[in-house]
């Protein structure tokens, strides 16, 4: 049986703080915190026609453009904002795409060896095309509809083409791996 609790950590030293993340040291850790602990929906979009709805834009952090699902931050514009809330209106920013539905399936950590930063992975259900998507100026996000059975040689030829892949879609390839 595994012991899930955490062992005691040291007490956090903030090293530097900026507009959007903190740097944090405790003891030896040093890790990213986003300020006020903003949290992310990322989603699981497939349309009518049996199409996973995916987005490509320039990732500065990584120097390349990166494949990724759908994703956006929960409570940036609003306090009040719900997980469903912001699930749905990034979805329309980027894609294109409003959900009816949203269902959480659960909540993941992006990099808990170096990040405290949360998403919650959703599924959105009951699409209707409202647009052509992008996402907000300057974002270039390019849309893309993919047969859900074609997803693993997709993101495989978009490898191979030099973008970037965001870890969250090995959700989606399964025990392929």
């Amino acid at each position: 049986m595994t012991d899930t609790a955490a062992a005691p950590a040291p007490a956090p030293e903030t090293v530097w703080e900026g507009k959007y993340l903190t740097a944090i040291k405790a003891g030896h850790w040093e890790y990213a915190e986003r300020k006020g602990r903003i949290g992310a929906a990322v989603i699981v979009a497939v349309n009518d026609a049996g199409e996973l709805i995916l987005v490509e834009q320039a990732r500065i952090p990584v120097g390349r453009r990166c494949l990724e699902l759908p994703a956006g931050l929960v409570g940036d514009e609003s306090a009040d904002e719900t997980l469903e809330q912001a699930a749905i209106r990034e979805l329309e920013e980027e894609t294109g795409y409003r959900a009816e539905r949203i269902e959480v399936l659960g909540e993941y950590y992006s990099s808990p060896g170096m990040t405290s930063e949360a998403f919650t992975m959703v599924r959105a259900t009951g699409l209707t095309r409202t647009g052509d998507g992008g996402g907000e100026e300057g974002e270039d996000i390019v849309v893309h509809r993919v047969p859900v059975a074609d997803v693993e040689r997709f993101v495989a030829e978009k490898r191979a083409a030099g973008l970037g892949i965001d870890a969250k879609l090995l959700a989606l390839l399964g025990p392929k791996l």
